[in-house]
């Protein structure tokens, strides 16, 4: 009769750490400095999560690093990648999403969608959220011609932690994420003074990845093509 196969101790503890995310009890590397600035301190609203916000100075403007690491009892995890400035933070309210809004410059600001999955929050997109955002405008015959040039901006829409119902939806929890994109044109009419796009918003989809623009958006998304600020 053969044997019944056993994995050898050494091989199933390897097996077992290769499928869990990487964790760190150390934090930050040194030269990091954990911020008193509470605005940028984040709890789950399972509480067993806090956002930690570190930044490493620099005697130049531009050389300044920001990290987070996300705290779940002794064990921490960095949310990368590593930015020059601080950000905020939304959890879905089942804890298990989380969206990193990060400013990047004057005006202008990206998205990171986090996803708890084996203790610990990674990268549930290869690629940021509003680039996915973008890419989900551009693709569009009413939108796929707009050039932008700065204060390029994605935000995330207020609510997620109740699924928007201030907007009077009736849609399922934890499942959906209001993204609202935004810019400005270099070339524009000179009796205007700023010209571009004024809070276009898309409807993305945390259970199939996709991206859409519902009905109830139509008109103020039509008018965001056209927006502008008179001189």
């Amino acid at each position: 009769m053969t044997a019944p196969f056993r994995t050898a101790p050494w091989l199933a503890l390897a097996l077992m750490l290769a499928a869990t995310p990487a964790l760190a009890a150390s934090g930050p590397p040194p030269g990091y400095v954990l911020t008193d600035d509470e605005d940028l301190a984040f709890t789950s609203p399972d509480g067993a999560t806090k956002l930690e916000q570190y930044m490493k100075d620099s005697e130049d403007l531009f050389g300044i690093k920001w990290q987070v690491w996300a705290r779940r009892g002794d064990q921490m995890t960095e949310l990368k990648p590593e930015q020059g400035y601080g950000a905020g933070f939304r959890f879905t309210s089942d804890s298990q999403w989380l969206v990193r809004m990060q400013k990047t410059g004057s005006g202008s600001q990206d998205l990171f969608l986090y996803h708890f999955e084996n203790g610990a929050f990674v990268n549930a997109t290869k690629k940021s959220l509003s680039e996915l955002a973008w890419a989900y405008f551009h693709s569009r015959p009413d939108t796929k011609n707009m050039k932008l040039d700065y204060h390029i901006s994605a935000d995330l829409m207020k609510g997620t932690e109740d699924a928007y119902r201030w907007l009077g939806v009736d849609w399922p929890n934890n499942r959906y994420l209001l993204i609202s994109l935004s810019g400005a044109m270099d070339k524009h009419p000179k009796n205007v003074a700023v010209k571009g796009l004024g809070d276009w918003t898309c409807r993305y989809d945390l259970k199939t990845g996709k991206f859409d623009v519902p009905a109830m958006f139509a008109k103020d998304n039509a008018e965001a093509l056209n927006w502008e600020i008179k001189r």
